[in-house]
C-alpha cells in the first residue's frame, strides 16, 4: 500500500474499533473494562471488554452448541474450505485497516504489519482453505475378510490463546487449521492486543460463519486465561507465548479434563557464522535484520550470535553498522525500520537484561538506551553486546527485546556445544558453503527449524514448532491439522 505517515495517521485518526467480545455471533460487554494503550505514543486507543468465568463459559457454551449440533462440522470439507478463503478475500479488502491496527496496539511498524503479516495472515486463510477438501482417511491392507478404516475427526472445541507480537498471524497459524478440521474455536487475544483479533472475528463473521463457530473473548492470562485451560468443555487448548505460561496450561490440563495442550512457547535461537560462510556481509546484514526486526519480539529471533574467532571482529563490526543506521521511529512512519516495544514494562524488562549483562562482564558495543522519550513511546535503540559469557544470563534467558550476544568459538564442535547450551530449541541459523557442513550441523543442531544460508524463511508447506521448553507440537503445513483431529480406527469383519 502506497501512503505516506500523514495518511496513516489521518487513517488512525478514523479508525473506530470493535471493544466488545463476540460470543455466538454477537458482540457482548463484560464486567469490567481494560485499557488498550499504544506503545507508539502511550495514548489509550480503547477500553476493551474484560472477560471473566462467566464470559469463558458463555464462549465455550456457544463454541459447544456449535460443534455438537452446528452445521460448521457436518459440511463437506471443500464447503468448509470455500468458508476459509471468503475470509481471506475480505482481510485483503480490509488489509489496510487491520495493518494499521496491529501497528498502533503493538508498535510494529506499519510497513511491515502491511507487507509481512498481513501477507501471512492471509495466505494461512487461503492455504488451509484450498488443503480442506483435499485430505484423505486411510484403509489399511487386512486380511481378505477385514475392512479396516482409519479416519481423522475433529477434535471439538479448541481454546487458542496467542501473543501480542503477531496477533494475526499467529492467530491465524491456529483458527484456519482448526477451522479447516470442522472444529469450533475460542480465541483468546494477548490483552496488549485484542484489537485486531476482534476486528478479524468481525470479518470472518461477515463472511458467514456460523454462529459459535469462531468466539473472541479479551482478558488477561491469569483470569481469562485460566478459566479457559481449566474449562471442562475445552477439547484442545493451542497456545503460543512464554514458557513459564506454558507450564501453566500443561496444569490447567492435568486439573480438569485432560485436553491435549499444544505449546509453541521461547526461544534464544542461535545463529552460527563459519569462516567459509558463501556471503559474509549478507550474513552479517541477515544477522542485524533478524534480530532488530519487530523489535526484536520474535520467539525465533537469533539473539546469540555465534562466530568463528577467525572472523568475529570483521562480523560483528559489520552487525554493529548496520544497527547504528536503522531507523527506530514513529510505526506509522513507512520509513521508520523498527518501531516501539510494546509497552514500558516490558521496555523496562529489556533494559534490565542489558544492565545485568554489563554487570556480568559483557561489552556494549552500541545501543543499550532508550530513545524518542519525548514521543511517550517506549522505543529502544538497537543493541549489540560481545564478550558475553555462554553461562551468563545474556546467553541463556530470553529476552524478547532488539539485544543481540556475540560469543565467539574456536572450532565446530564448540559451536554445536554453545547453540544448543540453552534450554530452548526452538530454531537456530547455519552459514556455511560446505554441504556436508550444513547436514551434519543441522541434525546435531535441536531445533525444530534450522536456516542454512538464510533466516527466518520459508512457507505454509513446513511445520513450525520447538523442541526441549520451546514447546510441542507444529504450527502451519498439513502436520497443524495433527493437533485438532482425532484418530479413530473401525474395523468390520466381513
Amino acid at each position: 500500500m502506497d501512503a505516506t505517515a500523514d495518511d496513516w495517521k489521518r487513517r488512525a485518526a478514523a479508525l473506530r474499533h470493535p471493544v466488545r467480545h463476540l460470543i455466538d455471533g454477537d458482540w457482548h460487554d463484560g464486567g469490567d473494562t481494560f485499557a488498550v494503550v499504544s506503545p507508539r505514543d502511550g495514548t489509550v486507543l480503547a477500553r476493551v471488554a474484560d472477560a471473566g468465568a462467566e464470559e469463558v463459559d458463555l464462549a465455550v457454551a456457544a463454541a459447544r452448541r456449535a460443534f455438537d449440533s452446528g452445521p460448521w462440522p457436518r459440511l463437506a470439507p471443500a464447503e468448509r474450505g470455500r468458508a476459509l478463503l471468503r475470509v481471506a478475500d475480505l482481510i485483503e479488502e480490509r488489509r489496510a485497516d487491520l495493518a494499521l491496527t496491529v501497528s498502533l496496539e503493538m508498535g510494529k511498524p506499519v510497513k511491515d504489519a502491511h507487507d509481512i503479516e498481513l501477507r501471512a495472515l492471509i495466505g494461512t486463510f487461503r492455504w488451509y482453505g484450498e488443503l480442506a477438501g483435499k485430505l484423505t482417511d486411510e484403509s489399511p491392507h487386512t486380511a481378505p475378510d477385514v475392512l479396516a478404516l482409519v479416519t481423522r475427526e475433529p477434535a471439538g472445541v479448541v481454546g487458542a490463546v496467542v501473543p501480542w507480537n503477531f496477533p494475526l498471524t499467529l492467530a491465524g497459524w491456529k483458527v484456519a487449521p482448526a477451522l479447516a478440521a470442522g472444529c469450533t474455536v475460542v480465541l483468546k487475544p494477548s490483552e496488549h492486543a485484542p484489537l485486531s483479533a476482534l476486528l478479524l472475528a468481525r470479518i470472518a463473521t461477515e463472511a458467514g460463519l456460523p454462529p459459535g463457530v469462531l468466539n473472541v473473548v479479551n482478558g488477561d492470562g491469569p483470569v481469562a486465561g485460566r478459566a479457559l485451560g481449566l474449562h471442562p468443555g475445552v477439547d484442545v487448548l493451542a497456545f503460543t507465548g512464554s514458557t513459564a505460561v506454558g507450564r501453566h496450561y500443561l496444569r490447567y490440563a492435568a486439573d480438569s479434563n485432560l485436553k491435549r495442550v499444544w505449546l509453541e512457547l521461547g526461544g534464544k535461537s542461535p545463529n552460527i557464522i563459519l569462516p567459509d560462510a558463501p556471503d559474509l556481509e549478507r550474513a552479517a546484514a541477515t544477522a542485524a535484520w533478524g534480530i532488530f526486526f519487530n523489535q526484536g519480539e520474535m520467539c525465533t529471533a537469533p539473539s546469540r550470535l555465534l562466530v568463528h574467532s577467525s572472523i568475529a571482529e570483521r562480523v560483528t563490526e559489520a552487525v554493529v553498522g548496520h544497527a547504528r543506521t536503522l531507523r527506530v521511529g514513529d510505526p506509522l512512519d513507512p520509513a521508520t525500520e523498527m518501531g516501539a516495544l510494546v509497552g514500558e514494562d516490558h521496555l523496562d524488562r529489556v533494559l534490565g537484561h542489558v544492565r545485568t549483562a554489563v554487570d556480568d562482564g559483557a561489552r556494549l558495543l552500541t545501543g543499550g538506551e532508550r530513545t524518542l522519550a519525548d514521543t511517550g513511546g517506549a522505543y529502544l535503540r538497537p543493541t549489540v553486546l560481545d564478550r558475553v559469557a555462554p553461562d551468563s544470563r545474556l546467553a541463556r534467558e530470553e529476552v524478547f527485546g532488539p539485544v543481540l550476544a556475540v560469543l565467539p568459538f574456536d572450532d565446530l564442535d564448540e559451536a554445536v556445544t554453545l547453540a544448543n547450551a540453552t534450554d530452548y530449541g526452538l530454531a537456530a541459523g547455519l552459514w556455511t558453503a560446505d554441504l556436508s557442513t550444513a547436514h551434519r550441523v543441522s541434525r546435531a543442531l535441536r531445533a525444530g527449524t534450522v536456516w542454512v544460508n538464510c533466516y527466518e524463511e520459508g512457507d505454509l508447506t513446513v511445520p513450525f514448532g520447538g523442541m526441549k521448553q520451546s514447546g510441542n507440537g507444529r504450527d502451519k503445513s498439513a502436520h497443524a491439522l495433527e493437533k485438532y483431529t482425532e484418530l479413530k480406527t473401525t474395523w468390520i469383519q466381513l
